[in-house]
This record gives structure tokens, sequence and C-alpha cells, in this order.
């Protein structure tokens, strides 16, 4: 479904039963934007005739662990990306506690995209070379990236910017935010984050609204 008229200034959040880390120890999540579970997109990246990928259009965070891991592999990477590996990532990282490793970089923009965005293909260079060489596309591909359209902040699980803002091109087609990255959810958070979830999901189903026992917030931090 589209936004509906408020969800730019008000929203729902809701309490994890447990707070529940990544696999890799961060991100810590304790809250949830019911959102999640309202707002809709077209999941189907590679079929999509219309964004002209716009979500590859600007450079994504990338924890320290996960550039040490996409760096381990720099001389095949700079061959199959055709972009050496000085020309990756931004020079100066961001301290933030969120990230595995407490820190970030961030990928470069060249020629109006990401480094690894595959200009033709419409895909993740991370991932597509992560598949070629029978690698699990995780252990390269950012996990920012492999959220969106959800992201984390400050332990609140919640719609991207983009989400929020009203810029994804693809809002308002197929699943909902939640359903349509269920699957990476699991991944970096395991099967108690997603009983959890399921659970919030039917709640919020049942009451939209979720009055009777949500905390209501009108603003971001």
């Amino acid at each position: 479904m589209p936004l509906k008229e408020g969800h730019e200034t008000s929203f729902v959040i809701s309490k994890l039963p447990t707070p529940r880390a990544s696999r890799y120890g961060a991100p810590v999540i304790h809250s949830v934007d019911t959102n999640i579970f309202a707002w809709t997109y077209y999941t189907f990246c590679k079929d999509c005739s219309f964004c002209h990928d716009e979500c590859c259009a600007h450079g994504v965070d990338v924890d320290i662990t996960n550039v040490g891991r996409i760096k381990a592999h720099a001389r095949e990477l700079e061959n199959y990306t055709g972009v050496e590996s000085t020309g990756w990532f931004t020079i100066e990282y961001t301290v933030d506690e969120e990230f595995p490793g407490l820190q970030y970089a961030r990928t470069q923009v060249a020629e109006g995209a990401c480094v690894f965005h595959h200009r033709q293909g419409k895909r993740c260079l991370l991932h597509s070379f992560c598949l070629e060489h029978d690698m699990d596309y995780h252990e390269l591909k950012p996990m920012v990236s492999c959220l969106f359209p959800l992201t984390f902040d400050g332990g609140l699980l919640h719609p991207a910017d983009e989400v929020e803002s009203q810029q994804l091109i693809c809002l308002g087609h197929g699943p909902t935010l939640y359903r349509g990255v269920r699957d990476e959810i699991l991944y970096y958070f395991g099967d108690g984050m997603i009983r959890d979830l399921d659970e919030m999901e039917k709640e919020f189903v049942h009451d939209p609204s979720g009055t009777h026992q949500h905390e209501l917030f009108t603003h971001r931090r």
C-alpha cells in the first residue's frame, strides 16, 4: 500500500520481548517501527523496469570487518569490477557502536552510482562475485544493503530514510517491507528475532493502530 496520510510525521514503536543482537554482536535491536508491517514495495529488483537503479545511486555504509573481508579479495575484485581497490571506500572511518567493529566506511560513488553497481546488469557486483565463486553473498555484501529498505538506528529497526521521505520509487507495490527482507533478518538476527517479528506482525494486522499497548512517537531522533 502507499504511505498513508500522517505517516510522514507519526509512527508506532513496539518493544521486542528480548533485545536481539546480530550474528556479529552489533547492532542490537530492541524496538521496531511497526510501519515495516504496513508499507509495501516492489521487491523483485532484477525484474524492475521503472526505478532505473535509483537505490544504487549512492554509496552504502560498510562496517570495518566487512571492509576487511572485501579487501581480502582485492585482486580478484579489481579484475571483476574494473575498479582499483583504492577507489572503493571513503578514506576515513566513522565511529559507530552499532556497526560490527565499531566503525564503518562508505563505498565511493563513481559516474552516478556506487562503485560496486553493475551498470548494465541491474545487480550488485559484490553479490554476483560471491555467487560466481560459490560464496555466501553475505560474506562481502554490506549488511545495510542486504536489509534495505529497512535499517537500524539506536536499537530501532525501521524503514530506511528513502521510505520515510517517500523517495523510494517502488513504494506501494508488492509485499511489506518486513516480508521483503525477512530472510535477511533471519540470517543476521536468527530464529528468535523472526519469531518475535512474526508475532508482532500478527498483532499489527489485528490492530494496526497499536494504541492499546505500543508507545506512540511523533518525531524521529
